[in-house]
């Protein structure tokens, strides 16, 4: 008799369940293991972008009797995107450009094409910003002259757009913000 009730706790309905939790814990682990290496594998890192070279063709300001100030510029910029992920393509779109002096834009927004880069690839682009007048504030009107009079002008590249990640066969969406800073020299009208 004392072996009958040893064998009845061994089919025991609680244990059906306990196999089953453990063989489903079992699974999670593993999955959550697989997901971590394929992660590591294919992490996604951000195009890194640098400024080639850049030329001002016209920097001017206009003061009207209105208490607002304008500023009309033309400049051009030569950044080369890398793509710095060695085993993921990056598709770039809705790319658009303006430069900012202290925060404020001073370039009305260019747009870019879409760019789709292999892995370890670099693309140039090559845009010409400006050459509308573009309201801003009269401080940073009165600082941007001051500081192309001084030579030294502290400008900002601002580069926005969304990136996508093919990594083999995943696909995945970032929305990303990319900012480059440009200290040029000695600016000539």
């Amino acid at each position: 008799m004392a072996k009958d009730a040893s064998n009845a706790s061994l089919y025991h309905p609680f244990n059906h369940c306990r196999l089953l939790c453990s063989a489903i814990a079992i699974l999670l682990i593993f999955a959550g293991i697989t997901a971590l290496v394929l992660y590591l594998i294919y992490r996604p890192a951000r195009p890194h972008l640098t400024i080639l070279g850049a030329a001002i063709y016209h920097l001017s300001h206009a003061v009207s009797a209105a208490p607002t100030t304008a500023i009309a510029t033309s400049m051009q910029f030569t950044v080369a995107i890398h793509n710095p992920n060695g085993r993921a393509a990056v598709q770039l779109d809705r790319l658009c450009s303006y430069v900012s002096y202290r925060d404020q834009p001073i370039t009305p927004p260019a747009s870019l094409p879409s760019v789709y880069q292999e892995a370890d690839g670099t693309v140039i682009v090559s845009p010409v910003l400006g050459a509308d007048m573009v309201p801003v504030s009269a401080e940073v009107e009165a600082g941007l002259m001051n500081d192309e009079a001084y030579g030294v002008v502290q400008l900002r590249l601002v580069i926005t757009g969304r990136v996508k990640y093919r990594p083999g066969p995943f696909k995945s969406g970032i929305n990303w913000i990319r900012e480059m800073t440009l200290s040029s020299e000695k600016m000539q009208q």
